[in-house]
This record gives structure tokens, C-alpha cells and sequence, in this order.
């Protein structure tokens, strides 16, 4: 993951994901049912955000606190009254505004001032020796850019050298999509509260949440007896989708795969696909390609069956195989044309990616039977819109590829959703900036195809490849770094990650969370 570590006990982080409108109403629900008023659940906020800020940055003195005129600043009115009673020199600044403030945060406010705390107006000279600024400005409620004054102390706060924790979602950033429509907070850590809101988990997220931390505020029971549509996925669940194989269990039972692609120039995708689907677990793997690649691929993976792409030996393929795979290196010429129209009325599970998505824009249809792992520029090409706009809501926009194409959707990025009718939205909380390089595609759609023969739902196969994708992308990270990692890179890693009863894949997550 870039930049955005979740916990080394990860199942103590929630699976569940909350749209942001929901949280807010059952906030009010939770407290109700439990008998706690919303400035308790406040004051909750508040001391678990300052036990991170004392755990973490334990020998800072003097705090920047930046409140907004709503509950994110009373959270840090909890906070600078905490942080003064503990010795610690706070200077609080907070936006005035003319509407009142909620009735909790005036509670909270209140007890600061009788506590002997200062409230400095927005604009005052920032005072010298500050080594941590706490983020109250903006909560989860944000659905447009930050306006002034908000903005400008965002981009202040950015420019200064102390580290910025940020109070359930980093000022700037949108809670539903992860969009940062103007300035955004760069926080070192984040504080999330009662539950995960999407927009920490993908979009711009990992750019500016820094290490995210979660604390439930005691809700944890109430919680837990709602249903979500919304879910987190990650490589401590490997072991659900992937149990370890029966000792009589032979290359049949672990599913035929037929990969097709590999146009002039591109042998080099639908190697890694082939290869990728093998490390994945597929007991047999045909490539049909172009003829100039057949020697490349078999001397370089004599395990794979490579054959020249014909009209015969796509009829054999497609009758042969459990699963199909189409578009690595398939081109939009027609000897992929030719292919992707035999393929795409079998009624198999199939995976389409690259040029067959490209192609797909141009003559849309709808199958069930099909998962898509568009990039966000072949996802605009797919609902004839910007990339921006797919960007600025990743989860709608991958709801609207369902809608439109069926089956299941992968929209590909930091935090890749994962969508079907049936199943709702899962967000990968797995990866790293590693996997900005070429070939990452290849190696995805070859481990989705592999787990599809593997006797896995489409959907579940969608979200373990992905997962297990990213895992091994992590492992190298914690090795080598993310600079230079390379797709063929992940091979070994990821034959690591698809054994978890063999290796905890999760022995190198770092993050907190406080929930009790």
C-alpha cells in the first residue's frame, strides 16, 4: 500500500466500509441504543485521537490545534483540553462563523475555555516551536472544495514542518469518493472514528491519510449487527478464498485456462498472464498468440502450452477450456477482432482486459458471465467519459460498469473496486506504488483467471486476485522498496501469498488500530 499502513493485528480493523450519509445517521442511532449522549462519543473521539498523537509523537511540546466551525472542531476542543491537562503547550485556532455550532461541540468548546484554554482567531502569526498540528478543520459531512479561510490554513499547515494528524478524515478530502476536489490536508496519520468511510480507501486517500488508525467509540456490538454493502478486502482473508488443497487433487481439478492475446510486439503480455495464472494455481494453461511468440514464451516457461492463434486452434481452446482470459496484447486489429467475436458469446467465466476492453467500448454488450479490469482510462472509454469523472467516484463509476456490462467490474487503481449486482462494492486495501509499471495488468488478469478455474465465484475470484496481486506486491516492497519493482517481479511472492496456510502474509503491516 502507498504510503497507508492498517494494522499488524488486522483483523481488529473493521471489514465493513460505511457510506458516509449512513454513518451519519446511524451514529445518532448507535448512541441512542446504547444510551450515550453525542458529546460522550465525542470526548471518546477526542482521547483516542490524543492517545495516538502521545503514542506516536511522544516528544512534541507545543500542538497547533486547527478547529472547524462543526463536530470535527469540537473533536479538537477534546483533544487541546487533553493535550493542556498533560503539560503539553497548546495553541488553538478556531473558525468562527455565524451559524452556531452543534450542541456537542458548544459542550466541548465550553469545557476547553473553563479548562483556561485560548481560542486565537484563523489569522493570527502561527507561533514559533510547534512540532505537531492536529486537523479539526473539516469532517466527513465535506461534499465540495475547502473555502476560505479553511483553504488557506490547509495550505499553511502543508508548508510546515511539523507533522499533521488529521481527526476522522484528513481535512479536504471527500468521505464517499476519495476525490480532493481543492486543498486537502497531508496528514502523517489519520484518527477515523466509529467506522472506515470509503473515501479513505481509495481515490487520493493514500496520498494524504498518512497511517490510518481506527477506533469504534464502543460501538463496536451495534455495529457489527448491521449489514453494509460496502467492504474492505485484504490479505488476512486469503485463507477464506483459498484453502489449502485436497492431497488427491490433480491438474484437472484446479482448472484449464486458454489465454489469448499477444499481437506482434506483445508477447511479453500474454507471457506474464500465462505465467501469472500458473504461480496462481491453474492446473493447465494454453496460450493461443501470434506464431513469433510461441519459441519466446516456451523457452522462457516451457510449462505453458503455446499455440498459433487460428480459427482451429481458438475453436479447440474455447471447447477445451474451464475459463478463458482475452486481451492481454490482443491489439484492435483484426486478428483480435476475429478472436473476441468468437469468445464473446461462450457462456464460461471469462475475464476480458486490455484491448478486448478497448474493443468492447466500441460495440458495448451486456454478459454476466464476464469480469472486466479496466484502468480508469479504459473505464472512460468504456462509459464514454473523462477520466476525471471516473476518478472523481470510483465506487459509482465502477456501479455504473456493472450496470451497463455485467458481470463483475474490477476499476484498477490505488484502491481498486471491486462491484457486481449480487455482492455490492469491496475496496482493496492491498498494494503499493510499486505497481505502477507496465505489465501489472497482465500479471492481474492472469491470477483472476487462474482463481475463476479455481472453482471461485467471479466476484470472489475478482477480489482474492486482486488482494493477492497486491499482497505480493507488498512483500517485495517490505524487501526491496517500490522503486524498480518490475511485474514479473511478484512471481515468487505471489506463489508465497496464494499458499496462506503456509505464510501469514500480513507479518509486515504496521498500523494501529485502537478498538478495543
Amino acid at each position: 500500500m502507498t504510503d497507508h499502513t492498517m494494522t499488524s493485528n488486522p483483523e481488529s480493523i473493521p471489514h465493513t466500509i460505511w457510506s458516509a450519509d449512513d454513518l451519519r445517521r446511524a451514529e445518532k442511532e448507535a448512541a441512542d441504543a446504547l444510551g450515550l449522549t453525542l458529546y460522550e462519543l465525542m470526548q471518546r473521539a477526542g482521547e483516542a485521537a490524543f492517545t495516538v498523537a502521545r503514542r506516536y509523537h511522544s516528544a512534541t511540546t507545543h500542538w497547533l490545534i486547527l478547529c472547524g466551525h462543526g463536530n470535527n472542531g469540537g473533536d479538537g476542543y477534546v483533544v487541546a483540553r487533553l493535550a493542556q491537562a498533560a503539560g503539553i503547550q497548546v495553541t488553538l485556532l478556531a473558525q468562527e462563523s455565524e451559524k452556531p455550532l452543534p450542541e456537542e461541540a458548544i459542550e466541548a468548546r465550553t469545557a476547553w475555555l473553563n479548562a483556561g484554554g485560548v481560542i486565537h482567531a484563523h489569522d493570527i502569526a502561527w507561533p514559533d516551536g510547534v512540532d505537531l498540528i492536529v486537523d479539526a478543520l473539516l469532517g466527513t459531512g465535506l461534499t465540495s472544495s475547502p473555502r476560505a479561510p479553511i483553504a488557506a490554513l490547509i495550505v499553511r499547515a502543508n508548508s510546515h514542518p511539523a507533522p499533521v494528524i488529521s481527526l476522522d478524515i484528513p481535512s479536504g478530502l471527500l468521505a464517499q469518493t476519495g476525490a480532493t476536489p481543492g486543498e486537502v490536508i497531508h496528514a502523517a496519520r489519520t484518527v477515523t472514528f466509529i467506522a472506515l468511510k470509503p473515501g479513505l480507501l481509495t481515490g487520493k486517500a493514500r496520498d494524504v491519510t498518512g497511517a490510518l488508525h481506527h477506533h469504534a467509540l464502543g460501538l463496536e456490538a451495534w455495529l457489527n449487527a448491521q449489514t453494509t454493502q460496502l467492504q474492505r478486502v485484504d490479505a488476512s482473508q486469503l485463507g477464506q478464498w483459498l484453502p489449502p488443497r485436497r492431497p488427491t487433487s490433480h491438474k484437472g481439478s484446479h482448472g484449464k485456462l486458454v489465454i489469448i492475446g499477444g499481437d506482434h510486439g506483445t508477447a511479453g503480455a500474454i507471457r506474464m498472464a500465462g505465467e501469472a495464472a500458473l504461480r496462481a494455481g491453474a492446473g493447465l494453461v494454453r496460450v493461443l498468440t501470434r506464431v513469433e511468440n510461441i519459441a519466446p514464451i516456451v523457452t522462457a516457461r516451457p510449462e505453458l502450452m503455446v499455440h498459433e492463434l487460428t480459427a482451429q486452434s481458438l475453436d479447440d481452446g474455447l471447447e477445451w477450456a474451464d475459463v478463458v482470459v482475452i486481451g492481454p496484447g490482443l491489439g484492435q486489429q483484426s486478428w483480435g477482432k476475429q478472436a473476441l467475436r468468437k469468445v464473446e458469446n461462450l457462456r464460461k467465466p471469462m475475464l476480458w482486459d486490455a484491448d478486448a476492453l478497448n474493443l468492447l467500448a466500441i460495440n458495448p454488450d451486456k454478459r454476466h458471465n464476464r469480469v472486466l479490469t479496466p484502468h480508469p482510462g479504459e473505464a472512460a472509454r468504456l462509459l464514454n467519459c473523462s477520466v476525471a469523472e471516473i476518478e472523481s467516484d470510483r465506487l459509482l463509476s465502477a456501479q455504473r460498469l456493472v450496470k451497463r456490462y455485467g458481470g463483475v467490474a474490477v476499476l484498477k487503481g490505488a484502491g481498486t473496486v471491486v462491484a457486481d449486482n449480487e455482492h455490492g462494492i469491496a475496496i482493496v486495501d492491498a498494494g503499493n506504488a510499486g505497481m505502477a509499471s507496465g505489465g501489472m495488468g497482465d500479471v492481474l488478469s492472469g491470477i483472476i483467471g487462474a482463481l475463476l478455474g479455481q472453482h471461485l465465484s467471479p466476484y470472489d475470484a475478482a477480489c482474492a486476485g486482486c488482494v493477492a496481486h497486491g499482497a505480493a506486491a507488498d512483500v517485495l516492497a517490505a524487501q526491496s522498496g517500490t522503486r524498480g519493482m518490475l511485474a514479473t517481479d511478484l512471481f515468487s511472492a505471489l506463489r508465497r501469498v496464494v499458499n496462506p496456510d503456509v505464510i501469514d502474509v500480513n507479518h509486515d503491516k504496521s498500523s494501529d488500530s485502537l478498538t478495543q
